[in-house]
């Protein structure tokens, strides 16, 4: 894709944006001319109301984007699979005001044995929030979309997006029943099969699943005690098994099945019994299931993450086993990434190559979490060779330096973006550190950015309209001052004015007037 050149120019709804000449970018689909466009009736469309899409609406709606999501189910699908929010994911909503009402709906555990289910104590990280939260998959995008309609944004289910053109002013979208609508960019959250990323022609390279993996809750036939000795049994040679009580006498159940079927066909509950048979050398008796359900192993990564005014975020872009329970997590962090750049982009103060950063930024963190996976998948294996390994790596897992490293790795707060030489702590995230009003997220709620100033001798100057400044000569910190990201990382260290203000000019702009 070629670099895209910027002018500034105002928008029909007072709201500014560094337009761009589409040119011959890859993914242009024919568009009618100027004068029979439609009007632009958002900012932002977002195809998909997951996690990822419901994040990246409320993140848009902080910086008052006109933002409409899409989503083709009418209704949440039944499959209440338990996910977990890592370290990380748990920061994010800490700066946003949402923690108190997602613990309410979670279980905490300790942070440790997620790396290929190797048993190993969750080991002294980084963090103010040390645990894993468990929660009900409906629940968590429940709650975000609860939370994006809250401010403002308009969520609309049943609607399916069929098909999509841009040309240099937005982009035109059109519905299965075939409404169209017009927004200045579109967003692709709609899944490991996107609608939109297919559409837009972007490659999908990886590995398509060589395994797949049965999960269901139902009732069993047998005494809770037989139950838990033949798992502890089964699972000496095979981790990825497992039947857990989930309350009433129902289990989950999680059988994995060698080779792969056709996933567009639900499983049935005699394939269910034919696997435990197979494996376990019992059905258990199971019966009456709450639903059914598969999932592969593919491993795949889109080629770029944007192509004009076309983006790509969650599992639209990247798709891996759900070993080390870390897909939902990174597409929620790709929508804390995205949003405040593609906000800025709208509202006219993005420097020119900001919101190319997405991608730079991004795309390297999902390749890495794609290897991790593939490690993990391979660690998991009942073979040989790959269970020698998985005895090496436990040794190895004993010192406390490879274990945080791998935890660090799980959770995502071992990432350190790329802004140049410095300190080690320049490009990583800021722990929830004290200040003196109180807690450092606590003051990120807005979604802008911030300069925590220990030196009180420094100021944002024509940036207040985007970036706080707070001066406080107690803040728990090794450094005088730091320049934070909207998405709490750390873009500046120093006590130069001059200095700051280049950096505050990279990454928000020139000063306003």
């Amino acid at each position: 894709m070629h670099s895209p050149q910027f002018t500034a120019e105002p928008s029909s709804n007072d709201t500014v944006e560094r337009d761009f000449s589409l040119g011959d970018v890859p993914g242009l689909r024919p568009s009618a001319s100027a004068a029979d466009r439609a009007p632009l009736e958002f900012d932002v469309i977002i195809a998909g109301c997951g996690p990822t899409g419901a994040m990246l609406a409320a993140e848009l709606r902080l910086h008052d984007v006109r933002v409409l999501v899409l989503e083709k189910e009418i209704e949440p699908l039944p499959f209440v699979r338990i996910v977990g929010l890592h370290i990380r994911s748990i920061e994010l909503m800490a700066m946003r005001g949402l923690l108190d009402r997602i613990l309410n709906h979670g279980r905490q555990r300790p942070a440790g044995g997620f790396f290929a289910a190797i048993p190993q104590p969750a080991p002294e990280v980084d963090s103010a929030h040390t645990y894993l939260l468990g929660i009900p998959q409906p629940v968590i995008v429940h709650l975000l979309e609860e939370r994006a309609i809250e401010l403002g944004a308009q969520v609309r289910h049943g609607c399916a997006v069929a098909d999509f053109e841009q040309d240099d002013e937005g982009a035109t979208v059109e519905l299965a029943d075939g409404e169209q609508l017009r927004s200045r960019y579109l967003v692709g959250c709609d899944g490991g099969r996107s609608t939109v990323r297919k559409l837009l022609g972007v490659g999908f390279p990886g590995e398509p699943s060589r395994t797949e993996t049965l999960m269901g809750e139902m009732e069993v036939g047998v005494p809770q005690e037989e139950i838990a000795a033949k798992v502890t049994e089964v699972h000496e040679t095979n981790k990825i098994f497992s039947l857990r009580p989930f309350g009433e006498g129902v289990y989950r159940v999680v059988v994995p099945v060698a080779g792969v079927s056709d996933r567009t066909e639900p499983p049935t509950l005699e394939d269910f019994k034919q696997q435990l048979r197979a494996i376990a050398g019992t059905d258990f008796g199971v019966h009456s299931p709450r639903w059914l359900s598969r999932f592969g192993d593919a491993t795949r990564l889109a080629e770029r993450y944007r192509v004009g005014r076309v983006l790509l975020a969650g599992d639209a872009a990247h798709i891996h086993p759900p070993t080390g329970g870390q897909g939902l997590n990174l597409g929620v962090q790709d929508a804390f990434n995205l949003g405040w750049k593609l906000a800025a982009q709208i509202r006219g103060w993005a420097p020119e190559a900001l919101l190319d950063t997405y991608q730079a930024e991004r795309h390297p963190v999902a390749e890495d979490v794609l290897d991790n996976t593939r490690a993990q998948m391979e660690l998991l294996s009942t073979e040989p060779g790959p269970q020698a390994v998985r005895r090496l790596l436990t040794e190895l897992m004993d010192f406390d330096e490879v274990n945080r490293y791998l935890i660090e790795k799980i959770t995502a707060i071992g990432i350190r973006y790329d802004f140049g030489e410095g300190p080690d702590l320049l490009g990583r995230r800021l722990r929830d550190i004290d200040v003196k009003q109180g807690h450092l997220y606590g003051l990120l709620h807005r979604g802008r950015g911030l300069l925590l100033d220990r030196t009180e001798r420094l100021t944002v100057g024509g940036w207040s309209d985007r970036v706080d400044h707070l001066a406080d000569p107690t803040a728990v910190l090794d450094v005088p001052c730091v320049l934070l990201r909207p998405d709490g990382h750390v873009a500046w260290i120093g006590d130069d004015q001059q200095d700051l203000d280049d950096h505050l000019s990279r990454w928000f702009g020139k000063p306003a007037n």
